[in-house]
């Protein structure tokens, strides 16, 4: 597979020596384009873009607010914040599909682009399911059961879920070719509620 073939990747962080080391990591397999600050990420991002790896916290114009800039302008393009901040519950409301906590590895990185490549292929519904469960696994990840139980944040997060499990469900005969990849997000989602309850 040559490296148009694979995707186009948009790295954006004002650490210069982070976007060489990520694109020594992807560039055999994604074509690569670079932005140092949020500025240069929107004057950089089109149309080929199909993923992005957004830094969250950069001076000027910050990851979230490039963020919501991608989302106005209704840009079909994937979005994973690779960032130092460990998550808060201020990330249920924010539009990113993934959330990778720095430092990060190439195989982790690369398996993130695919998932986010494959997430393409699926219907609105499904894409949706898979940001809510990023987000509540993140927070898992980050918080006490005593947070995630006291926050309401969190609450709201987990009745979405299971609303639009629901939907996934009444939609089954149309996401037939979605199937084995919910059965897969799903198996996530029952991973994370059972350690809450061991929690």
């Amino acid at each position: 597979m040559t490296a148009s073939e694979g995707g186009t990747v948009l790295i954006v962080d004002d650490d210069r020596e982070v976007v060489r080391t990520y694109r020594r990591y992807l560039e055999d397999t994604y074509t690569i384009r670079e932005a140092y600050d949020g500025e240069d990420a929107l004057e950089t991002l089109d149309g080929d873009v199909d993923v992005v790896l957004l830094d969250r916290l950069m001076p000027g114009v910050s990851g979230g607010e490039v963020l919501d800039r991608i989302r106005e302008r209704e840009y079909d393009v994937r979005v994973a914040m690779v960032t130092a901040v460990d998550p808060d519950f201020d990330i249920v409301d924010m539009g990113f599909d993934d959330y990778i906590t720095k430092p990060t590895t190439r195989s982790e990185l690369r398996e993130t682009i695919e998932e986010l490549l494959t997430l393409d292929q699926h219907a609105t519904d499904v894409r949706e399911y898979h940001s809510l469960l990023v987000k509540a696994a993140a927070l898992h990840e980050g918080k006490s059961t005593y947070e995630l139980d006291e926050n309401p944040a969190y609450a709201e997060l987990k009745s979405r879920i299971s609303d639009l499990e629901a939907t996934l469900e009444s939609e089954a005969e149309r996401l037939t070719d979605d199937s084995r990849f919910v059965a897969t997000l799903r198996a996530i989602d029952t991973s994370i509620t059972r350690e809450e309850t061991d929690g």
